[in-house]
């Protein structure tokens, strides 16, 4: 199972990941976290992990990884075995790789991680057991790059705001298009702002599951510490998404 998570910026999605990884390891799966967000700088700490080497340095930075037989290190597929030791870090069941990060003003795009995610993620080979989650940047530009076709399912996660309700509707039109199942995960909602949600929500037969606001989970991102906390609402998302 591959699995990307999307949404605006803040509304939960590295926070949703990092709950699923312990929540899949918990149920006897070996998890992969792609980290695919080049500004994103907590995912590892919400894992317990130390943040990993950028994969692009495999390349050569970023300019090698356009660089002629560069994708050819991915053929003929590869398992979660043969990701370098180097470009990983690992605790228990969950593995997590970094894709890239912007380090420097000037550097130029991000357009090579989102070149690199999408060919890492077509020429993974997944077992039985093995589930890769991956967090990805804010917004759509992953879906321009053509990164979710590679997904076996899109969780939108959506916290109370106008935006989040528009991109939902966005979302759900682009996974249409690659022809992805697009699920729905109301993140950090109180009783009311939940309702509301539904009823705004054009595509409401799609949330599968509604996170409400929890002081545990928001104090240790703060402090940038590991999530260990478990929630029925995570495991429903599992059962759903399955």
């Amino acid at each position: 199972m591959k699995l990307i998570l999307c949404g605006k910026g803040g509304c939960g999605k590295s926070t949703i990941s990092a709950l699923l990884a312990r929540a899949y390891e918990a149920r006897g799966y070996q998890v992969l976290v792609i980290d695919s967000d080049e500004s994103n700088f907590g995912l590892h700490k919400q894992l317990g992990l130390e943040l990993p080497e950028d994969f692009t340095h495999y390349f050569g930075h970023k300019k090698g990884i356009f660089a002629d037989g560069a994708a050819d290190v991915f053929e003929p597929g590869w398992h979660l075995s043969d990701i370098p030791a180097d470009y990983q870090s690992a605790d228990g069941g969950v593995r997590l790789m970094a894709i890239g990060k912007i380090a420097d003003a000037g550097e130029g795009c991000a357009c090579p991680m989102g070149a690199l995610t999408k060919t890492l993620l077509e020429h993974l080979v997944l077992g039985e057991k093995e589930v890769v989650i991956v967090d990805t940047e804010a917004g759509v530009e992953h879906f321009g790059r053509g990164v979710d076709r590679f997904a076996d399912a899109i969780l939108m996660v959506a916290d109370p705001s106008y935006e989040s309700i528009q991109l939902a509707g966005k979302i759900s039109d682009m996974g249409k298009t690659f022809g992805k199942p697009v699920y729905i995960v109301l993140n950090k909602v109180d009783a009311q702002q939940r309702e509301m949600m539904e009823e705004a929500i054009r595509n409401r037969d799609s949330i599968i599951a509604a996170l409400p606001p929890d002081s545990e989970i928001l104090m240790a991102g703060l402090k940038g510490e590991k999530l260990t906390k478990s929630l029925p609402e995570i495991e429903e998302i599992i059962d759903r998404v399955r």
